[in-house]
């Protein structure tokens, strides 16, 4: 649940740094902390202590000036942020960035995504889920939800480039029962993987695409092998009305009748989560979230948005994302933050609805809780992963700053991220990526692309018919 705008938090009591050398101490910057209510707060000139990926402590600059560190990094006029959480996406996609505009969802489906989505290889989704992860990571982005074919390939990225993901090994019905083992065998063979920065989930497309007896199956597999699920479900309002008039259920309703909500499970989108659905989504008995990502539903022209404020009051935690660059352009998932306080306010009619402090909850808290990290990464605090960004604020565009969360929320941007550390590990450093080679990967991915687009074929992997 959202807590409510407060004033300022108290300061949390210091740790006294220990005196024996640090990993990495990040120095004079001012940090995103929550307090004992989970409310948001800013502590200047401060410092952040790393040891062994994990942070060992917050406190005062002054505290850290004679501490040795093997890495120290002078962040004056910087805001360390918990690193955001992209809670849905399909990292390769960004290959079909641009291909599809301007079209309705059946279109954009059966027309050009699904099909150039069967010419797809192992090394297609390689090399878009490495452009996917340096533009992430250049978005201070630290951890990703995915959910597409070749799972193996991007798990290797992930390993590689050092970020932090929940995978899926996505599958339709369609396929038959191979798909759906081709799902668990990927999750058990990947889980923990990457020193633990990669965990793993279940993947069933959705209830449009996925019978009730797979999504039966597949609850099953989740409780017998402690996985969660990740899925579309009610993505838009149409889905819902053909779901009631095909099914006599909502796709709620469906993930309801099959257990998949007795699992826990991420629920990609939910606009057409209706108000009937709401009871059976409080009373799930698995750990239930949501992944917003409006910047698609614009484009797409769709009528409603997430119910993020209906869902706050049962107790769901709402997630950001950006969903695949093929409908959303892009991975930007700070844009995902603004938008979603934008939406939101737009369509509560309420101006005081959500804040900013409440949208940098969301991208925080609520986002690690949304991918099953809640209680790994999320916030700068002790005991926490070490996955925090640094954001500089001394551009023309922040200045000068009133409400350091406004400005966070609706001045910075993802441009403005300096450094993105991931288990204590630096991914970038002023700008400059240190674990991807991004021009290599564009040269050889444009090689690719005639045979990746072709469309005249016939082929697509499924039909969307909703």
């Amino acid at each position: 649940m959202t807590p409510p705008s407060p004033q300022k938090p108290a300061r949390p009591q210091e740790k006294r740094p220990r005196e024996t050398p640090a990993d990495l101490i990040v120095t004079g910057c001012t940090v995103l902390v929550h307090d004992d209510r989970e409310r948001i707060g800013f502590e200047e000139d401060a410092a952040v202590v790393v040891r062994n990926g994990a942070i060992d402590s917050v406190t005062t600059a002054a505290a850290v000036a004679g501490l040795p560190a093997a890495d120290r990094i002078d962040a004056r006029g910087q805001v360390a942020l918990p690193g955001l959480i992209n809670c849905h996406t399909h990292a390769p996609m960004v290959a079909l960035r641009g291909l599809a505009e301007d079209l309705p969802t059946e279109e954009w489906f059966n027309d050009v995504v699904w099909p150039v989505e069967s010419n797809l290889t192992e090394r297609d989704v390689e090399l878009g889920a490495r452009l996917a992860c340096a533009e992430m990571i250049r978005a201070g982005v630290t951890a990703f939800a995915d959910h597409y074919f070749a799972m193996d390939a991007v798990a290797a990225v992930v390993a590689e480039c050092g970020m932090r993901a929940l995978l899926g090994q996505a599958y339709f019905s369609t396929q038959g029962p191979e798909g759906r083992e081709r799902s668990l065998e990927f999750a058990l063979r990947h889980r923990g993987a990457a020193d633990g920065r990669i965990t793993t989930a279940l993947a069933p497309h959705a209830p449009y695409t996925v019978t009730d007896a797979d999504l039966a199956a597949t609850a099953d597999l989740a409780r017998a092998h402690g996985l969660p699920v990740h899925l579309h479900a009610a993505e838009n309002r149409d889905q819902t009305d053909t779901s009631l008039a095909r099914h006599g259920v909502t796709p709620i309703g469906v993930l309801e009748r099959t257990g998949i909500l007795d699992t826990d499970v991420l629920i990609a989108h939910g606009t057409g989560i209706t108000e009937d659905d709401l009871p059976l989504l409080a009373d799930a008995s698995g750990r239930t979230a949501v992944a917003t990502a409006p910047r698609g539903y614009l484009k797409f022209a769709w009528p409603t948005t997430t119910p993020v404020r209906a869902l706050r009051d049962i107790g769901v935690p709402v997630g950001l994302a950006t969903d695949g660059a093929a409908s959303n352009n892009s991975l930007d998932v700070w844009e995902s933050m603004a938008l979603t306080s934008l939406v939101q306010k737009a369509t509560e009619g309420d101006p005081r609805w959500l804040t900013s402090r409440q949208a940098l909850h969301h991208a925080s808290l609520q986002s690690a809780r949304a991918v099953g990290l809640g209680d790994t990464v999320g916030r700068i605090a002790p005991g926490r992963r070490a996955d925090l960004v640094l954001v500089d604020l001394t551009g023309p565009h922040t200045q000068p700053v009133h409400d350091l969360a406004a400005t966070l929320v609706h001045s910075a941007h993802s441009a403005d991220v300096r450094t993105t550390i991931v288990d204590g590990r630096v991914l970038m450093r002023d700008r400059e990526l240190l674990t991807l080679d991004v021009p290599a990967v564009v040269r050889e991915l444009a090689e690719r692309l005639p045979a990746l687009t072709e469309r005249g074929h016939g082929r697509r992997v499924q039909e969307y018919d909703t």
